[in-house]
């Protein structure tokens, strides 16, 4: 099997809620070579893609919805390792994440945080329905550099803002990059809210870090990565 017919077997494999299969079709697909980034972007991402639009019309209920979520994650228990296998030495900062408040959607903000894993950032991961404050009391605690905020949910949204008035309270704003992203957020709520980066996905949010990681003193806030839609 060629590797576009792996990647689309594995994108219909999470719509179809197919477990077992998606395990073989994942160890498949990485035998045969493909790069893990592109099996979760180009295979398990489309196939999440395709069942949040099937919700968004009624084609598809909650119980489908979760089914392809455990299905993806099947696929991610095998490919994380791999992608940790990769990984350098934690140099290149800490990011503090999570899924706010009201929200307990979180295989986006699982996949974001195993990729930045991958590529060299120690990752302290909140989980979902996380309340502002331990957002911030987390990234002082840990002398973070970023704090990554995920969002699916329209109505969450707004506790977005919260954290980062918080971070201005306090006083300590410009200790840390504030990014944020989920299928709930635009770059335009990014620009309102005062947040340092906006990224359209996993492999986004990468470049985004590393971005402002080396050059956020210079660059113009936010900093966009992807398109909207």
């Amino acid at each position: 099997m060629g590797k576009e017919e792996l990647l689309n077997r594995l994108k219909d494999l999470v719509v179809n809620g197919d477990e077992e299969g998606i395990r073989e079709a994942t160890k498949e697909a990485l035998e045969a070579g493909i790069d893990p980034l592109e099996i979760i972007n180009e295979g398990l991402k489309k196939g999440l893609d395709i069942v949040g639009e099937k919700y968004e019309k009624l084609e598809l209920f909650l119980p489908d919805l979760v089914l392809a979520a455990d299905t993806a994650y099947a696929a991610l228990n095998i490919i994380i390792p791999r992608l940790s296998e990769r990984a350098q030495e934690f140099r290149k900062g800490k990011v503090v994440i999570g899924t706010i408040y009201g929200d307990i959607h979180d295989i986006g903000k699982n996949i974001v945080a195993s990729l930045l894993r991958a590529n060299g950032y120690e990752v302290f991961d909140l989980g979902s329905d996380v309340e502002p404050r331990k957002f911030v009391e987390e990234a002082e605690r840990v002398e973070a550099d970023f704090i990554a905020i995920s969002c699916l949910l329209s109505p969450s949204m707004f506790y977005m803002r919260d954290i980062i008035q918080r971070l201005v309270d306090m006083g300590i704003r410009d200790k840390y990059y504030v990014i944020v992203g989920g299928a709930a957020v635009y770059p335009e709520w990014a620009k309102e809210i005062g947040a340092d980066g906006w990224a359209k996905d996993a492999e986004g949010a990468v470049k985004l870090c590393n971005l402002l990681k080396e050059r956020g003193k210079e660059v113009e806030k936010p900093v966009l990565v992807g398109k909207w839609r």
